[in-house]
């Protein structure tokens, strides 16, 4: 019945959720400001007007309810493990910036940035760039780029306030002062959250608290009519604790304790037709985990980034951009008891992209990038891409373009985590392609986007659970391919309905190119009949489906209904050591979301998350959210 629906629904609303204006301006696609119709990527933008009308308190759930072609999963509550994944491809395979400057903590298995524990208080827009990135943006920009831009004082001095409650004693408090003359400007915000939390293990009824303090700041000055100087810092500080499934022990007690901090300077200079921005970013993480036997073990990471960004403009149409990255990082983790190591590695850069209009309506993009790394040497990458206008806001857009994924410190350091002959392990290598339509049509008030997609990773890094080896497979190959569809249709401004699916044919070479065995020996697929699925890389659902339906009452009170699919996915996971391929069940959830306007500048929102109380598992053994309600009152001046 429920697949029916969906199909029925697509016939009514398929037909990117972006502007009913072409010619938007999308600042990160080639990391300069360009028309959107020139943008041979696809791009998806939220603004600061969906961010602030938007009663989500994290990123994540933003990103969930905002972005199209998505699927994001948790390992529990709030602040557990949090995946973002795109294109079929594990979130390791995508990147996060902020401010143009890339975050990541060394200290992890993956070299992640914990996204889950980022607040959408403090960012004014986001861009997501899908497919193949890395001949801009370098190591693991393979199924796309999320590119976030953190809040800037506005003219004026000026004041926000927000506080919300919910279940399970849930209390977020976010407070914020800005300011801007003609020399500088001003942002800083404060929020503070704190949960009882849910327990992450199916059958079990101990909860698992989880507590955030972050601050953002910002601080711009105009030192010269041609320069400009620009800071960005970080702090947060969380706890959480959390469960495994460890020997069937639903409840381990575990627990993390973590801090982060990031700073980054900014230089820009502007001189006729030339830009130079020139950057510094210093991050430190520290993540006190200690087990179900009370044993701490304290993990540290620390980078130090040097970035140059420069720009030639020829013309309004013809650019050329280039840059170098100089980046060190380092690791510090127990290997035994008492025991401690260090481990350093560096990436070193160098890009090149040339942004032309060679005909009247055609946009090209080449691009072409070097990246030394100190153990698995150089790689090299490039991408092409070309937007061609069919007037009537409608037009063609592909992009071709190879990419790479270095190993995380885990992997090539001294962790165990290496190869088992004691060799370094080399980069894994990627190409991807895709070919979408874009078109806007004025008399239906109606935004259709479909893409195609086809992403290969050659030589993946796969680790053994019982030797804590890594190497690379040799000629085993990871695929994705599919379709996108996305569509936006407004009545009058007062009905809107946006509807994004996504078919996805993912298979992981790594564990089924041999279905008895694995290279450890091992087991690994499925023979149950569960036809794609049974070689599906982990967590990628085959089909994927949500819809916002936003109605505006009146001007003070709007509501949203969000409706979210996930078909059946494959997890390879178990207790202890005993991993194996698990199957886990399709869902559907309903979220309710209200806004009221009280007065002008008091604003009164609700919400309910999982409205119909849905059991689901994003990961095997681990519960989805279950119902819960918000409410929250927004005060500015």
């Amino acid at each position: 019945m429920l697949r029916t629906l969906v199909f029925l629904y697509f016939i009514l609303f398929s037909t990117s959720i972006f502007s009913k204006e072409i010619p938007i301006i999308v600042i990160s696609a080639g990391k300069s400001p360009q028309s959107y119709s020139s943008v041979g990527s696809q791009v998806t933008v939220i603004d600061s007007e969906d961010i602030n009308k938007s009663s989500d308190i994290f990123l994540t759930d933003l990103l969930n309810n905002e972005s199209q072609g998505m699927n994001i999963f948790q390992l529990g509550g709030t602040g557990t493990n949090t995946g973002i994944q795109m294109r079929g491809l594990p979130k390791r395979y995508s990147t996060i910036y902020i401010d143009g400057v890339k975050m990541y903590d060394p200290s992890t298995p993956d070299n992640s940035f914990y996204s889950e524990g980022l607040f959408k208080d403090s960012i004014e827009r986001i861009e997501i760039l899908k497919g193949s990135q890395s001949s801009l943006y370098g190591n693991g920009a393979v199924g796309g780029t999320i590119n976030i831009f953190t809040k800037k004082g506005k003219l004026g001095n000026h004041q926000n306030a927000i506080a919300r409650i919910g279940e399970n004693n849930s209390q977020d408090f976010f407070y914020s002062i800005d300011g801007a003359n003609k020399k500088q400007n001003y942002f800083v915000g404060f929020n503070y959250y704190k949960t009882d939390g849910i327990s992450a293990m199916n059958n079990d009824s101990e909860k698992d608290p989880y507590e955030n303090n972050s601050l953002n700041a910002n601080y711009g000055y105009k030192i010269s009519e041609n320069n400009t100087i620009e800071n960005y810092l970080t702090l947060k500080d969380s706890y959480l604790k959390y469960d495994e499934p460890t020997n069937g022990r639903d409840d381990t007690k575990n627990s993390s304790d973590n801090f982060e901090a990031h700073y980054i300077l900014k230089l820009i200079n502007t001189n006729n037709k030339f830009k130079n921005t020139f950057s510094f970013n210093k991050s430190a993480s520290s993540r006190m985990v200690t087990k179900y036997n009370s044993r701490e073990n304290t993990y540290e990471g620390f980078k130090n980034m040097f970035t140059y960004l420069g720009e030639y403009n020829f013309n309004l149409d013809n650019k050329i951009i280039y840059g170098i990255d100089s980046e060190f990082f380092k690791a510090k983790y127990p290997t035994d008891p008492g025991i401690n190591k260090t481990h350093d590695e560096e990436i070193h850069s160098q890009y090149i992209d040339y942004q032309f209009r060679p005909y009247e309506n055609l946009y090209a993009t080449i691009g072409g990038r070097n990246d030394r790394h100190t153990l698995s040497g150089d790689e090299q990458s490039y991408r092409v891409s070309g937007a061609y206008n069919l007037g009537n806001n409608s037009k063609i857009r592909t992009s071709y373009g190879t990419g790479f994924l270095f190993p995380a410190i885990y992997e090539s350091g001294e962790y165990a985590w290496t190869n088992q002959n004691g060799e370094s392990i080399h980069a894994e290598k990627t190409t991807s392609f895709d070919i979408g339509y874009e078109t806007y049509l004025d008399s239906l008030n109606l935004n259709l986007n479909v893409t195609y997609f086809d992403i290969l990773v050659e030589d993946p890094i796969m680790g053994s659970n019982i030797t804590n080896f890594q190497d690379n497979v040799p000629g085993a190959e990871n695929t994705s391919k599919g379709i996108e569809l996305a569509s936006n249709w407004n009545n009058n401004d007062k009905l809107n309905i946006g509807f994004n699916y996504t078919f996805t044919k993912s298979y992981s070479g790594m564990d089924c190119d041999k279905p008895e065995k694995d290279m450890w020996g091992y087991t690994s697929c499925l023979d149950s009949g569960h036809g794609w699925l049974e070689s599906a890389m982990v967590r990628v659902p085959i089909h994927a489906l949500s819809s916002k339906i936003n109605y505006q009452f009146n001007r003070n009170w709007d509501s949203s209904l969000f409706f979210t699919y996930r078909g059946r996915t494959r997890d390879y996971a178990g207790t202890d050591y005993d991993f194996k391929d698990q199957i886990l069940d399709e869902y559907f959830l309903v979220d309710l979301k209200s806004t009221y306007k009280i007065y002008d500048n008091y604003n009164l929102n609700f919400s309910i998350k999982n409205l119909f109380d849905k059991h689901y598992e994003h990961a095997f053994l681990y519960s989805g959210q279950p119902r819960a309600m918000n409410i929250g009152l927004k005060i500015a001046y």
